[in-house]
């Protein structure tokens, strides 16, 4: 360890310094009332049901999507939440809801960066072709990064706030008929790591929420009513416990049943895993 420090820095295991500490840590921890929240991917799935829930705590909510309709509705159904139209492969959309934002809402204290998309990918098939990995990185990688580059600004400027993604347990040990989509999710893993890190002395809170297989329609249809999925309101209620409770160690959210995917490692146990995730 010593001899690897003193490569990669230059300085000895015992001159590197450690971290500096928020000296407002406590202001770091994200309440779940109070705040102007903007959730991504806001229109259906755990991203609507998440603002449906902190709407209803009193939260300012503002959720964004591409279908308009769905916004429309969901304005109408829920007087007081915002719906915003965003296209995170759009740049320039990403940059006109900012300053609309910043109009608007000056007090924005949480970004929930949510979108992501899911697909299956045959690696043996004949005609596989990069399309849908494509996809899956422009809105689950570049979308989190473009919208978090967008509103860190504003952020900064809060006495507390929080930036929060949405990974997947699927990072840890991934599913092989879904691989850009669980590698996206890794990728998120280590740069939340390092935002985290980045922001260690100013409010800003960084959580990852890494859901279980939740019964949405993420890989279509048939997930919404799969019974091996956990139901969505209840891991909604779960997650808004978690967050009550401030039980998010190293800034992630992450029920105890997906513990030993995330440790699997660790634990010596991911071969194990692996094989009942990737049978045959």
């Amino acid at each position: 360890m010593r001899e690897t420090l003193e490569m990669t820095t230059g300085k000895t295991a015992a001159s590197v310094s450690q971290p500096l500490l928020n000296p407002d840590r406590e202001a770091t921890i994200m309440k779940t009332t109070g705040n102007t929240i903007l959730i991504t991917g806001g229109t259906s799935g755990i991203g609507r049901a998440l603002a449906e829930a902190l709407h209803d705590r009193g939260n300012t909510v503002i959720v964004t999507g591409r279908r308009l309709t769905l916004l429309e509705e969901i304005a109408t159904a829920r007087p007081g939440m915002v719906g915003l139209p965003l296209d995170l492969d759009d740049p320039a959309s990403v940059r006109q809801l900012a300053a609309t934002v910043r109009e608007r809402f000056p007090t924005l204290n949480v970004l929930v960066a949510n979108a992501g998309i899911s697909r299956s990918e045959d690696m043996m098939a004949p005609d596989w072709n990069t399309s849908d990995a494509e996809a899956i990185v422009a809105t689950n990688i570049l979308g989190v990064l473009r919208v978090t580059a967008a509103f860190l600004p504003l952020l900064k400027q809060q006495r507390h706030a929080t930036v929060m993604a949405t990974g997947s347990a699927l990072a840890f040990v991934p599913r092989t008929d879904f691989p850009t989509y669980c590698a996206s999710k890794a990728f998120l893993h280590s740069w939340l790591t390092s935002l985290r890190h980045q922001l260690r002395t100013v409010p800003i809170e960084v959580l990852e929420l890494s859901p279980p297989y939740v019964q949405t329609e993420l890989t279509g249809v048939q997930q919404a009513c799969d019974p091996r999925a956990m139901a969505l309101d209840a891991y909604v209620t779960q997650v808004l416990d978690m967050l009550d409770q401030g039980d998010h160690p190293r800034g992630e959210i992450l029920l105890e049943r997906d513990k030993p995917r995330r440790w699997a490692e660790r634990d010596g146990s991911y071969d194990t895993i692996f094989a009942a995730l990737n049978p045959g």
